[in-house]
């Protein structure tokens, strides 16, 4: 994948912060492998005393919040700590769903390597509430907004409501093909259909935190284009 610059990222800027549209593909941070491009190693290119506050999942585009100096990194981490940090997450699911302010407190148990379970007695504490925002036929778009910080939380989440997001295998939702959506479409002789998107469908779209004592700022990123891709193709032939 093409690696793009760092400052074309940048969504707000100030002494303190820098707020980035994190495109898909790219990990937070070094994966244990190591060795791979990722957005702390970008960021720091850009700021050498970057440091990242949260972390989206590898496929996950949308807002990451990088500190320009300790005291930031500080002020930030105790407002993801206490939970005074607002995210809204976009997300496309199987299946017509009607959320309207759908409240899910299940706990997550991180079991590693990267997977995660729904565990009333080890889990910790996980919630999130969900809305429908647009209908299709055979999918919905959905306003996600985590409370906790878990692992895998929205994802797994909607996996417990049979919504599982389009394109998250891990906990079975399917790829969307064009296939699926457009009739009589052909492939070409051993040609082999790929799906519109090539991730799960999950975008971190808002994000509001408090960037100094009186003054709290909230901060949208754009959809990439492979979620504003799959999103058309749904309204023209999915309804």
């Amino acid at each position: 994948m093409k690696i793009p610059k760092f400052q074309d990222l940048i969504l707000f800027e100030n002494a303190d912060l820098i707020i980035v549209n994190k495109p898909p593909f790219l990990s937070s941070l070094d994966e244990r492998e190591g060795g791979d491009i990722n957005m702390l190693r970008l960021a720091k290119q850009y700021w050498p005393d970057a440091q990242i506050c949260h972390r989206l999942d590898k496929e996950t585009s949308g807002a990451l919040v990088f500190a320009k100096n300790p005291e930031a990194y500080r002020a930030v981490s105790m407002q993801f700590e206490k939970r005074q940090v607002k995210k809204v997450y976009h997300a496309i699911i199987d299946g017509t769903h009607v959320f309207e302010n759908l409240f899910i407190d299940l706990p997550i148990l991180n079991v590693g390597k990267g997977n995660v379970t729904i565990s009333r007695q080890e889990g910790k504490r996980a919630e999130t509430w969900f809305n429908s925002l647009k209908y299709f036929k055979h999918y919905t778009l959905v306003e996600c907004r985590p409370i906790t910080g878990r692992m895998h939380q929205i994802r797994i989440h909607l996996a417990t409501q049979r919504a599982s997001i389009a394109g998250d295998e891990l906990y079975k939702g399917k790829p969307v093909l064009l296939s699926d959506l457009k009739r009589n479409y052909r492939l070409g002789k051993d040609q082999e259909e790929l799906p519109i998107m090539k991730r799960f469908a999950l975008h971190a779209f808002e994000i509001s935190l408090k960037i100094n004592a009186e003054e709290e700022i909230t901060v949208n990123a754009p959809y990439p284009k492979d979620f504003e891709t799959l999103l058309k193709l749904l309204e023209k032939f999915d309804q």
